[in-house]
């Protein structure tokens, strides 16, 4: 995991300060763009897959080196089953539709969560864009899938506790560090920003522990309106935050 001064990148390009190398977004308010239109849900999320093409593109101009997006959590089952079957779809179509375009461009797609409950199309096609993907060098897009931030943690405390009741590891061995070794995350950076969409304030269950020092900007954008402008809006914002990371501040005069 890198290091915090790592993560906050402050090069410029063409006289804009550069992204942050690692930004992950909560894509929500596709059921409400839909109804406030007088429209289905399935078309507010068929919508929201456009809005993850344009903010991908726009990532990579950006020069984001990490996207993560919550796509699916390990709640939303307990959405209708006709809802969750539309999202089943809109995701098999996207890794159909878009992967080799994904591939070309370099993209490295990594994907997050649970395979538990996920018929054997839909692994299977996880697992191919992983493979397909694994070289690249480019942006990594990493898809919180069947993800759940707080089962996350208990699995990797579990594995944990495993090693030590085997002897494998004593309990002064078990740090901050080590856990993070045991998350889904543990091969690339935390988070410098976390964005929601659609005006909510919570996290939902999203990188609880790796957003710990993570700056947060709420857009009351709906998720299907969301576009490069928004990003860029959002990165300013954190770009204008003060991030201490529990010392004193860095800028001048600044009395904590």
């Amino acid at each position: 995991m890198s290091s915090a001064g790592e993560q906050d990148r402050t090069a410029t390009r063409d006289g804009i300060v550069a992204a942050p190398a690692h930004v992950a977004i909560i894509m929500d308010g596709n059921g409400r763009w839909a109804a406030a239109r007088g429209l289905p849900r399935l078309e507010g999320h068929r919508r929201g897959v456009e809005a993850l093409r344009r903010t991908i593109r726009a990532s990579i101009e950006l020069g984001i080196r990490y996207l993560t997006v919550f796509s699916f959590s390990s709640e939303n089952w307990k959405r209708p089953r006709e809802e969750v079957s539309d999202l089943m779809g809109l995701l098999k179509r996207f890794i159909r539709n878009d992967l080799a375009n994904l591939h070309a461009n370099e993209v490295r797609v990594l994907v997050l969560g649970s395979r538990d409950r996920l018929s054997d199309d839909i692994a299977g096609l996880l697992s191919e864009a992983e493979n397909l993907t694994r070289d690249n060098t480019g942006l990594t897009l990493v898809v919180a899938f069947n993800y759940g931030s707080r089962q996350e943690i208990v699995a990797a405390a579990a594995s944990i506790a495993h090693d030590v009741a085997a002897g494998r590891l004593a309990p002064q061995d078990v740090t901050e560090t080590l856990l993070s070794e045991r998350l889904g995350t543990r091969d690339i950076p935390d988070p410098d920003l976390v964005i929601r969409t659609s005006g909510e304030k919570r996290l939902s269950n999203f990188l609880l522990w790796q957003a710990a020092y993570a700056e947060y900007v709420f857009t009351p954008t709906l998720w299907p309106d969301f576009d490069r402008s928004t990003l860029e809006a959002a990165i300013a914002e954190y770009r204008g935050r003060d991030r201490r990371y529990g010392g004193l501040s860095s800028r001048a005069g600044a009395a904590s």
